[in-house]
């Protein structure tokens, strides 16, 4: 036993740095171990049809996570997602028209996009430039964007053209649209994440102050991570209102909790400076898959919003925990 204990309290092990070496790992095992769960009550869950019906499902959250990922690593959090997410719907569907023509079509997508951009630089400018808190202001803005959202589509309904449904449903080259989206997502972060700007946005996240002294423009960062999650919002509207092919004012009511969720999933800190797009999406698939294991296993719903909010929860304590046991070694 004492052997084991000092081995834990050597420098060769250390949770923290398994976590920066390799921030996945304990995603990846997760996900497998959901899937295998999933797997044994789903037998043809690998089936294209099956997969490519799943993924169609965690598409609008995997995008939503991913700008949701952004704005925690610059050290923010942005509790309007979701509702961006319905005003999103609610525009495009207003706009395009069943029998709509490619004009049309066109317009009202770049309206439901534009509509997330001008949504996340309204967030942005109130926590980078007027520096209000982000949990606060978020949460306010979310009402004005649900409101708006209610305002322009006072009940679901409407309908877009099947030709665009049918798109976002049928697999590319025989691959589910949900796995080009996440391969696309990846890749955009690593090239992003390569450059100057994402050095810059860790800096931010995890030393705000340190980073303003060597010259940072902090307030643009903190702003442009907004910007983009508002886009990705904008985007997230479109998979899901093709998806449904319909609207509904409150259709994106219990996305923000799940796509901070599935940040913390991912390794992402919630304190910043540290995590990446690639574990966010991820933490959607874990979700999703639990929730289809909840659901094959006829287990109350309402266990799914507790899982969330014990993940979260667990997210905060973290580090607390990991320094008690750490104390409590050192004691023996």
């Amino acid at each position: 036993m004492s052997a084991l204990l000092s081995q834990l309290k050597g420098p060769r092990f250390s949770l923290r740095r398994i976590g920066m070496r390799h921030p996945y790992l304990f995603t990846l095992l997760l996900m497998i171990i959901a899937l295998v769960v999933n797997y044994s009550f789903q037998p043809n869950l690998f089936e294209l049809r099956v997969l490519n019906g799943n993924l169609r499902i965690f598409l609008p959250l995997m995008i939503l996570a991913a700008g949701q990922a952004i704005v925690v690593m610059g050290g923010g959090i942005d509790l309007s997602v979701g509702a961006m997410v319905s005003l999103g719907n609610a525009v495009l569907v207003t706009m395009i028209a069943n029998n709509a023509a490619t004009g049309e079509i066109a317009l009202g997508i770049a309206a439901g996009l534009g509509i997330g951009l001008l949504a996340g630089a309204f967030n942005g400018i109130c926590v980078a430039y007027l520096r209000l808190q982000p949990i606060v202001t978020t949460y306010a803005t979310s009402f004005i964007f649900a409101g708006a959202a209610l305002y322009i589509l006072e009940r679901p309904g409407g309908s877009l053209p099947s030709a665009l449904t049918r798109f976002y449903r049928t697999p590319i080259l025989e691959i589910p649209l949900g796995i080009w989206a996440a391969a696309i997502l990846i890749l955009l972060w690593v090239a992003l994440r390569g450059t100057r700007y994402g050095r810059y946005l860790f800096a931010v996240g995890g030393q705000p102050d340190a980073a303003y002294a060597t010259g940072v423009n902090v307030a643009f960062i903190r702003f442009s991570t907004y910007v983009i999650a508002g886009l990705m919002a904008g985007i997230a509207a479109l998979a899901v209102s093709l998806n449904t092919g319909t609207g509904d004012p409150r259709i994106g009511d219990g996305m923000t909790l799940a796509s901070i969720v599935a940040v913390v999933l991912g390794g992402t800190r919630l304190s910043g400076g540290q995590g990446g797009v690639a574990g966010a999406i991820m933490g959607v698939v874990i979700l999703g898959v639990i929730r289809n294991i909840i659901s094959f296993a006829n287990v109350p719903t309402w266990w799914q919003t507790l899982v969330d909010a014990l993940i979260i929860l667990l997210a905060l304590a973290g580090p607390g925990i990991v320094n008690l046991i750490r104390r409590s070694l050192n004691r023996r």
